[in-house]
């Protein structure tokens, strides 16, 4: 592509002048500070230097604002924070562990006490660390308090279930959930608090012992939140380390120590980490990876709904979502009209920094970035495609253009790809069967959008596409939420499902306790509930 395409920087970066002192507040954070074994260590090692996807102008041109550093911390360190975690879990015999779910919620609810003080830091850190706009920073801190609440109501209904004994062919049994062993954590840069607290926190609550290592981007965060994790939680339970994850995490995977790998990140670097443990049928795997969600646009749609639901779908935080929609297929009698009023919508999007009001399209963190998508607009472009929007693919440090690519087909980049980012590839089609035959060859599963008025085109569709992906969604956007629902997908989009309920199953495992219906059975179970005697073998109804 021609040069051309650049935005003048003066029109979009502030002056540090600008920036109001309310956003400013605590930085540059200069974090030396990490947690192993239930102690605050600090590190006079090298620290990483965290850049802002925001530049700031001065009289030259625009760079990224520096915002803190934190510890990058070796192999010892790491090694450290494993043999905490497997001495509190000690086999099972660690006092976690072993902790009635009653007490472990009790932990989880001052926690998240301890959480909400710092939300503001929190929230600001956030913004900063990824560009996300700051009105939807606050919205991913409450969703994940919420979240803790859900989990923890959904925890003590599954308690509940397990609290009765069951008598079947003469044999007693009580079937409750038990852990799982030492949990590694690693969230994503794009919901670096959210996503990476959905294995946390069900992995905690569920008796097992944690080593979290925060994302590249969104590292930062963590800095308010370690006091609350080491005054809350007894020593080794919760460690949280930070540095190169290619450098520190393969040990951790190779010494066959870690039980669970909890990861959302890409099936690439999943499957280099199972690889390195040395007893895969020991390893459990909880991943969401990529995904490239298709939209499907039926004639007759209503293009209004269709227009504002596939803006939120393909652009919400620049696309830089696993959910996001990022193909559609449009019926080829409203291809033009769908595009003319997608175009003409995307115009009229907010673009700025992450503070400012209403703002929608925002600076992307991941260096590189723009360079990557370029290329993919190039590819597509020099195969056929054009840009359909005034002004898409245009780059100014940071900051992408979202750009809708049409026509699209199978011999371009973007077709198969997932770009995690604002450019939307669309295709227009007359069989239906070309976007279902899209989704069975691809490598991924997550999910699918239906656009459509006529119950009978879209009924005929759901039953083939609900064997191909995991969430179908009506006149809608594909999505998480609610956090209630299953969240997983097919193929390299996910391993075990996600969600309040799901992901405590998924971080612990089904045990029983069993006898035989004697005379002498019977008074020993009796006598080891009245006299609470066990934290397993109880009767114990949480309240």
């Amino acid at each position: 592509m021609k040069q051309n395409n650049e935005i003048p920087w003066q029109d979009l970066f502030p002056m540090a002048s600008d920036i109001p002192e309310s956003i400013l507040k605590d930085l540059p954070c200069i974090q030396t500070q990490y947690l192993i074994n239930g102690e605050i260590r600090n590190w006079d090692g090298p620290r990483q230097e965290v850049l802002s996807p925001v530049w700031v102008a001065t009289d030259k041109d625009p760079s990224p604002f520096f915002i803190g550093e934190y510890p990058l911390l070796t192999q010892a360190e790491s090694q450290q924070a494993l043999d905490a975690a497997v001495a509190a879990y000690n086999h099972g015999r660690g006092f976690w562990p072993t902790l009635s779910v009653s007490q472990r919620i009790e932990h989880m609810e001052t926690f998240t006490f301890r959480m909400m003080e710092e939300k503001d830091r929190v929230v600001r850190f956030l913004m900063w660390e990824v560009g996300k706009p700051l009105q939807d920073s606050i919205k991913e801190f409450d969703r994940t308090i919420q979240y803790i609440k859900e989990t923890l109501a959904a925890l003590k209904d599954l308690d509940r279930t397990g609290s009765r004994f069951t008598i079947e062919e003469k044999i007693i049994g009580q079937i409750r959930r038990a852990p799982l062993g030492v949990v590694l954590c690693m969230g994503p840069f794009n919901y670096p608090l959210n996503e990476t607290f959905t294995t946390l926190i069900p992995a905690l609550v569920m008796g097992n012992t944690v080593i979290l290592k925060p994302p590249k981007h969104g590292a930062l965060l963590y800095a308010p939140l370690l006091n609350a994790f080491c005054d809350v939680f007894p020593k080794g339970v919760i460690n949280i380390i930070y540095g190169q994850g290619r450098e520190m995490i393969p040990p951790l995977m190779a010494s066959g120590q870690i039980n669970v790998l909890g990861l959302i990140g890409t099936s690439r670097t999943a499957n280099e980490l199972k690889k390195q443990h040395p007893y895969p049928n020991r390893l459990r795997c909880v991943l969401g990876l990529e995904a490239k969600n298709p939209a499907i646009i039926l004639n007759g749609a209503d293009l209004d709904l269709t227009v504002k639901e596939c803006i939120l779908g393909c652009l919400s935080f620049n696309g830089q979502r696993c959910t996001a929609l990022k193909i559609l297929f449009v019926e080829q009698p409203i291809a033009q009209e769908f595009l003319d009023r997608f175009a003409a919508a995307m115009n009229e999007l907010v673009v700025g920094m992450p503070w400012k009001e209403g703002v929608f399209v925002t600076p992307m963190p991941e260096k590189g970035k723009a360079d990557y998508l370029r290329a993919l607009v190039s590819d597509a472009v020099e195969k056929g495609a054009g840009i359909v929007n005034n002004g898409g693919a245009r780059v100014c440090g940071s900051f992408f253009s979202p750009a809708i690519l049409y026509p699209v087909t199978h011999k371009m980049r973007v077709f198969h790809e997932e770009q995690f980012g604002p450019v939307i590839p669309v295709l227009a089609f007359t069989d239906i069967k070309d976007p279902i035959e899209y989704m069975i060859h691809s490598n991924y599963g997550q999910q699918v959008s239906i656009f459509g008025n006529d119950p009978d085109q879209v009924a005929e569709m759901i039953d083939p596409l609900v064997n191909q992906v995991c969430r179908v969604n009506i006149n809608c956007q594909c999505q998480r939420g609610p956090d209630t629902f299953p969240f997983t997908g097919r193929k390299d989009s996910a391993e075990g499902t996600l969600s309040v309920s799901d992901a405590l199953r998924v971080f612990s495992i089904r045990t029983l306790v069993a006898a035989k219906e004697t005379d002498q059975n019977k008074k020993i179970i009796t006598d080891i509930v009245r006299q609470r005697k066990s934290k397993f073998l109880t009767t114990d109804f949480i309240l």
